[in-house]
């Protein structure tokens, strides 16, 4: 397939590294310009292009940016075939992407991505740490294999993300439409806590939204009494910390 990933960080990097092995035609681009992308998409066999250009031929597009950038990718995704596939990675925390009002006052942060771009979207690749996804690929089938979640609305599209997501070497699980993706946002059982297919289905059903907020910035809180941005396992632990272990709630549900 043609796909256009716009954001070239650790996330969206590695998405277009793996789909690209796979196959796919592959356009990266990024703030910057294509000019600071030409090395890594000669190295991953992909090709650096503004992100107008990327979207525009693109059977799906992927976007892997910063939360409070995505009302800019708008005009950028209004060049794109009508019947494109939006897959998105990008989660929010105030801490470090300032107050986003509607947020805060309760939407759904994958709904107010769609109202920003103008287009429905998937939800995916957002419950994992950047660190984990790097490294801890693996083969369908192997054993205690990470599963990632999936949210959408439209069957094929959803369909196509959880394809994508097995390539990028993790378990697809649907997660259901759009409007229940809060199930796997920052601060719920399923949000960056390296589990099974089994323990993810688990850990959505038990997401609790009345505390989630509250989760969220006990973990970063925590977080931030570190000295720079914590390993990637020390991330880990304070997310199962906060979200899943004894005296969370859903820990005694999920068994852990």
């Amino acid at each position: 397939m043609r796909i256009g990933v716009l954001g070239a960080g650790r996330i969206g990097g590695t998405i277009a590294r793996r789909l690209s092995a796979d196959g796919h035609a592959v356009t990266l681009a990024n703030s910057r310009g294509p000019e600071t992308l030409r090395d890594l998409a000669e190295e991953i066999g992909a090709t650096a292009a503004h992100a107008a250009e990327a979207a525009e031929d693109a059977q799906v597009v992927i976007t892997s940016v910063p939360f409070p950038r995505v009302p800019s990718l708008r005009e950028v995704i209004s060049r794109a075939p009508q019947d494109v596939i939006v897959i998105d990675t990008s989660n929010y925390f105030s801490f470090k992407d300032g107050l986003i009002q509607a947020v805060e006052d309760g939407r759904v942060e994958s709904e107010w991505v769609q109202e920003q771009l103008g287009r429905p979207i998937v939800k995916a690749w957002n419950n994992t740490l950047a660190g984990s996804f790097m490294t801890k690929a693996s083969p369908p089938g192997a054993p205690g294999r990470i599963a990632l979640a999936v949210s959408g609305d439209d069957p094929q599209a959803k369909a196509t993300a959880m394809r994508f997501v097995d390539t990028t070497g993790f378990d697809p699980v649907d997660a259901g439409p759009i409007a229940d993706s809060w199930r796997q946002q920052p601060g719920t059982p399923a949000y960056c806590t390296d589990l099974t297919a089994d323990e993810l289905r688990k850990a959505l059903a038990a997401a609790d939204r009345s505390t989630m907020t509250e989760r969220r910035d006990r973990m970063v809180a925590e977080m931030r009494q570190h000295e720079g941005m914590p390993a990637n396992e020390e991330l880990l632990r304070l997310s199962r910390k906060h979200y899943l272990e004894p005296g969370t709630g859903p820990s005694r549900r999920l068994g852990r």
